[in-house]
């Protein structure tokens, strides 16, 4: 199970939401690329980078920190948030990202996230599953629809979709727990799912109970940035869990 430390940009800087809301944010870091090192400095091999601008003006803004980021670090970054056009996800592809993070599109143009899922592969392609009382939201969360998530999810598997990373909106920046129950659903309905969990991890006993569920990975945001989990406590875990 991967760890994955998130990055979440707003205005340039590293900073957090709680449970998704614009208004409710604190500023971590004014460089994320000194994050990025100090994630990679602790053994962590990949980067979930978020640009909350991109998310809610619906294009790319933060393409620059990026390029900075994989310029200067060897992390396998996945970065989501305004790709809503071919332009756009070429420009996230041109500027060092391994894989991107689509969500809104998917479920607003479903074909043209399947031609993405054609062309580049469905090893670069995450569907990015952001839940809200069992429905999917989109548009950087501001907004909920009417589909619910597990069909959802099995729809995309059917065609071609390898990779999901869900979110638990209710859960996120609460350091309050995961949704378990939401990942073992899933787990059972659709096991071969590389499924990565997101959203509410508090402690290294949470990475632990997602650990014994085959989770491919796990998001870790707001639980870093307050200590509540340390870059030594992940080191240790990535060390003792090797190959």
């Amino acid at each position: 199970m991967n760890i994955i430390p998130a990055i979440d940009i707003i205005d340039g800087a590293c900073v957090r939401l709680k449970q998704g809301d614009y208004q409710k944010k604190t500023v971590y870091h004014k460089d994320p690329l000194d994050m990025a090192k100090a994630f990679e400095d602790a053994g962590i091999s990949c980067l979930h980078l978020v640009d909350l601008d991109g998310a809610k003006q619906k294009k790319v803004i933060n393409n620059k920190v990026l390029e900075r980021i994989a310029a200067h670090t060897n992390l396998e970054i996945d970065f989501g948030g305004g790709i809503r056009n071919d332009s756009s996800i070429q420009k996230v592809f041109d500027a060092g990202a391994t894989k991107v993070n689509i969500g809104s599109i998917a479920l607003t143009d479903e074909a043209l996230f399947l031609k993405w899922l054609e062309k580049y592969g469905a090893d670069k392609i995450i569907l990015s599953a952001d839940v809200r009382d069992g429905f999917v939201s989109t548009q950087g969360w501001l907004e909920k629809s009417q589909t619910k998530i597990k069909p959802y999810l099995k729809h995309f598997y059917k065609l071609g979709v390898k990779w999901v990373a869900c979110t638990d909106i209710s859960k996120d920046g609460m350091l309050q727990g995961t949704s378990t129950e939401l990942y073992q659903e899933i787990r059972f309905k659709i096991p071969r799912l590389n499924l990565i969990a997101s959203g509410g991890i508090s402690s290294m006993k949470d990475i632990e109970q997602l650990q014994k569920m085959n989770l491919s990975g796990v998001i870790i945001g707001k639980a870093i940035y307050e200590g509540k989990i340390s870059l030594e406590n992940l080191s240790e875990f990535i060390l003792k869990n090797a190959d």
